[in-house]
């Protein structure tokens, strides 16, 4: 049944030039994503697929493609009607400069957290060495761009899922990246017995909660991984609690922490690091002007 079902679909597709398949793929979707974003999604399926770029288009669309490369268009179709993030169609996503395999056990890595990378960067850059601590690290995005521009870090990357944790292993090994992964779970006290320091500790903890599910887009409520994403809504904050707490016992002499953020619980949040006497509580906006990054240091 489904090599008939994409047998039709070729059919629809009147030859194996680029152009023809491009065509195929932003008339099957257009009743579903405005112009712009199916531009970003077929521009990213072709070169993925074929490393064909947007120059490409306007120069060699002549290009013959096989049945099989029509086949690969057509899967990714069926998925983005089913409301499937490409990147899982994919299966791999670019994120700071690397490549990372991602699937349904890891969240997409966001803009917003390529921000928070730059930030870290851009504050510790200079240091000789540093030991970074990143705390539930999913596909490992954090961890390893981090890495990848501070090669003087020793990073350590925590979290509570096996089977993300295996994607994340499987990153560090694609980009010939150096991180020590254990499978965690923060909010337990199995690990208040290490007496390991860390000069910066970082996190993109679980921050919405299940009130706000409504507001979600479909593609991200149906498909990432709910673990990864949502929090008690009489608990919003358990993870920032949890985390800065075991980071006062953690963090080195002036050691830094970084949270990504609720744009919703900035304040909120900043009083609680306060709270904790921790200095230099900041929130920092994101490029769109939302409170998404929190940082603070230890006395």
């Amino acid at each position: 049944m489904t090599r008939k079902i994409y047998s039709f679909e070729i059919m629809k597709i009147p030859n194996n030039t680029i152009r023809s398949a491009a065509n195929y793929f932003t008339s099957e979707l257009s009743n579903l994503y405005d112009k712009s974003e199916l531009q970003q999604l077929l521009h990213l399926t072709f070169l993925h697929y074929f490393g064909f770029t947007k120059l490409d288009f306007m120069t060699n669309d002549k290009k013959l493609l096989s049945e099989s490369d029509l086949l690969k268009i057509i899967y990714a179709v069926k998925g983005l009607k089913k409301n499937k993030p490409l990147a899982y169609i994919l299966g791999e996503w670019e994120f700071y400069g690397i490549s990372l395999k991602v699937n349904e056990h890891t969240l997409i890595p966001r803009p917003e957290t390529e921000e928070l990378i730059q930030l870290i960067i851009n504050e510790n850059k200079h240091q000789k060495s540093i030991k970074i601590l990143d705390i539930g690290t999913g596909s490992g995005c954090i961890a390893l761009a981090l890495k990848k521009h501070l090669p003087q870090a020793t990073v350590t990357a925590w979290d509570i899922s096996e089977e993300a944790l295996k994607i994340a292993k499987e990153n560090a090994i694609k980009n010939s990246l150096a991180i020590s992964f254990h499978q965690i779970d923060i909010l337990s006290d199995k690990h208040t017995n290490s007496s390991e320091k860390f000069d910066v500790i970082v996190s993109n903890p679980p921050y919405i909660t299940h009130a706000e599910k409504s507001l979600m887009q479909e593609n991200v409520l149906n498909y990432e991984p709910h673990l990864a994403l949502f929090v008690e809504d009489n608990n919003p904050f358990l993870f920032y609690e949890t985390i800065s707490d075991f980071a006062l016992q953690h963090l080195s002499a002036k050691g830094k922490l970084y949270f990504e953020l609720n744009e919703k619980y900035g304040k909120e949040v900043k009083h609680l690091l306060s709270s904790k006497e921790f200095n230099e509580v900041e929130i920092v906006q994101d490029i769109n002007g939302k409170e998404r990054i929190i940082k603070c240091s230890i006395k």
